[in-house]
């Protein structure tokens, strides 16, 4: 087999990427499509942990813009990503491949507490680790979890998984002359007010070196191709040479 460019990899779902063209919940032809595509990167080897989001079930600042509590808006939000997880956790195994939830959230029966040390060895004995539950704290994303966990583990990239095939000047689905950026510094992201990762995620990406590549995980294929070394997506990375 070819060689792949990273070896220890974290990828980041959005809730929302499991809703496919429901309205609400998870849509099993997605959810399956999902676990296809991680199984064929397990197959190469690589090393998978998993952070996924709850916006398909409960989005904290809908909550928020309702009038609800900030802290018990997003606490009901760090509930729907452990739903999530459980239900990738599903997909997963039904097609062989040994899946571990850990969660910021103590909730025993369902699922490990999170350990560094234990979602390590798990992840050297080849299995998938979701970690769900955010932070385990509110007023932080799960954007911001998958930047904690991923340095945490010493992930060599995140793959942050999303609608469109990368990062562009504004929202391609509503502006026609929307520019595409095929790279971008951790600083550009800051500074030009991009919003497709916040900023706290951003700067612990920084801060501990670690590489962004933002892509459409619609497109099947997109994670292998990246692991193989195609550029896909749009890469956030902190110096040219990277």
């Amino acid at each position: 087999m070819a060689d792949i460019k990273y070896k220890r990899i974290l990828l980041k779902l959005s809730g929302e990427a499991l809703l496919g063209k429901k309205e609400f919940g998870i849509d099993p032809k997605i959810i399956d499509d999902v676990a296809l595509q991680i199984k064929e990167i397990r197959e190469m080897e690589t090393e998978v942990a998993i952070v996924i989001g709850g916006g398909n079930i409960f989005r904290g600042v809908t909550g928020i813009a309702h009038g609800m509590d900030r802290v018990s808006a997003d606490n009901m939000g760090m509930l729907a990503t452990i739903i999530n997880a459980i239900a990738l956790q599903d997909a997963l195994e039904n097609k062989g491949v040994h899946t571990r939830i850990q969660t910021a959230i103590e909730m025993r029966e369902m699922a490990e507490p999170y350990i560094r040390r234990k979602a390590i060895r798990h992840l050297e004995k080849g299995r998938v680790v979701i970690f769900a539950g955010g932070t385990g704290n509110p007023y932080f994303t799960t954007d911001t979890a998958a930047s904690l966990r991923a340095s945490e583990i010493s992930a060599e990239v995140i793959l942050k998984a999303t609608k469109v095939d990368g990062v562009y000047s504004s929202d391609p689905m509503k502006e026609k002359n929307a520019t595409k950026f095929s790279r971008l510094k951790y600083l550009d992201i800051l500074k030009k007010g991009l919003k497709v990762i916040d900023a706290t995620a951003v700067s612990l990406c920084m801060d501990n070196n670690i590489p962004i590549i933002i892509f459409n995980l619609s497109k099947k294929g997109s994670i292998k191709k990246i692991l193989m070394g195609e550029k896909i997506g749009t890469f956030v990375g902190g110096s040219d040479n990277d």
